[in-house]
């Protein structure tokens, strides 16, 4: 049991930047983070009441049978991939995430490599620093993407911003999503396909925004890839493990695609020979769409609160395993967080 006078401990697998420190103040909060040992990361986990999780690092019942104080796994982001939420519900903890926190960033982001890739910028940069003399005004073959038509695979949060922006650039917005209602799609302002098949057949842009599950991993597999508009352009912002990487580079090999745009990689960090990081053609960074100063801020603050929350007793609004909550509503729990 805790001792009253004893404050909570939050443990954060990333650093705690120091701004955040007075959100801990109100409820005695001590912050632990992965940082204070970089040989031994974990070791001060132990105690825990609750956990600030990024993507790093498997949350799965063997880590969280060593912390038996732990409350709540809150995500500094949307996806929960890395969390088995099985596992925390056997043992009644709360997972939350901050799903409005990156959708501006990533969205903003996915556009940027759609535009980069269609305007050939990084094949153009290279020739300019190599000082190549050719005759570049006739040879560069980029494209406007005014007109062209986008398929949104996933019409969350994420991918409906994409639509919006899209179509605000003049293009044709098409949208593929099992769960995506006629009136949802009218909405968005996006057309509404029934089959991913015909998304990817008519699309000149292809962008991936579903989460990373058993059922969508290698979603885009060679037998999709072949499915695209010769001189397509496939971008990923959502899970590497969204797309077979060795079917893309055979893709991309064989001119049947135009080029890519990824920020995630069924690796990560990518190892350097990854020749998809080697190709002109493709417009590459290290999982830094959700990284911007303002989506940075607004899911920290997002899963601090909502791990503070829970520790008082208080609903969070975004709790992922909802069938937890009774367990932490009822009294013995209650007189656990608050008397120790």
């Amino acid at each position: 049991m805790r001792d009253k006078a004893e404050p909570y401990r939050l443990w954060c697998e990333r650093s705690l930047p120091p701004e955040y420190t007075p959100l801990l103040e109100a409820l005695a909060v001590y912050a632990g983070t992965a940082s204070a040992s970089p040989d031994a990361p974990l070791s001060a986990l132990p105690g825990a009441h609750a956990i600030i999780a990024s993507s790093r690092i498997r949350y799965d019942g063997a880590l969280m049978d060593r912390v038996p104080t732990l409350r709540v796994i809150s995500r500094t982001g949307i996806g929960v991939d890395n969390i088995s939420i099985p596992d925390a519900t056997a043992r009644g903890i709360a997972v939350c995430n901050v799903p409005d926190g990156p959708t501006i960033s990533t969205a903003e982001h996915a556009i940027a490599l759609m535009l980069a890739a269609a305007k050939q910028l990084k094949q153009s940069e290279i020739a300019l620093r190599r000082g190549e003399n050719r005759e570049l005004f006739n040879d560069y073959q980029g494209r406007e993407v005014f007109g062209l038509r986008l398929a949104v695979i996933g019409l969350g949060r994420i991918g409906s911003r994409v639509a919006q922006i899209a179509s605000a650039l003049g293009m044709q917005v098409i949208g593929y999503d099992p769960y995506l209602s006629a009136e949802r799609a009218a909405a968005v302002g996006v057309e509404r396909v029934l089959t991913l098949q015909s998304a990817l057949e008519t699309a000149d842009i292809v962008s991936l925004h579903v989460p990373w599950t058993n059922e969508t991993w290698h979603l885009i597999d060679a037998t999709r890839l072949a499915q695209m508009k010769r001189g397509a352009i496939l971008v990923n912002t959502a899970r590497g493990g969204l797309v077979d990487e060795a079917a893309l580079l055979g893709a991309l090999e064989s001119g049947h695609l135009r080029g890519a745009g990824l920020d995630v990689f069924e690796s990560e960090p990518p190892p350097p020979d990854n020749p998809l990081l080697h190709r002109e053609d493709v417009i590459a960074t290290p999982h830094i769409a959700s990284a911007t100063g303002a989506s940075k801020d607004r899911l920290w603050r997002g899963a601090i609160a909502q791990a503070l929350q829970v520790l008082r007793g208080e609903r969070p609004p975004y709790l992922v395993n909802p069938e937890v909550w009774p367990v932490h509503a009822d009294d013995e729990h209650r007189r656990f967080r608050t008397t120790g």
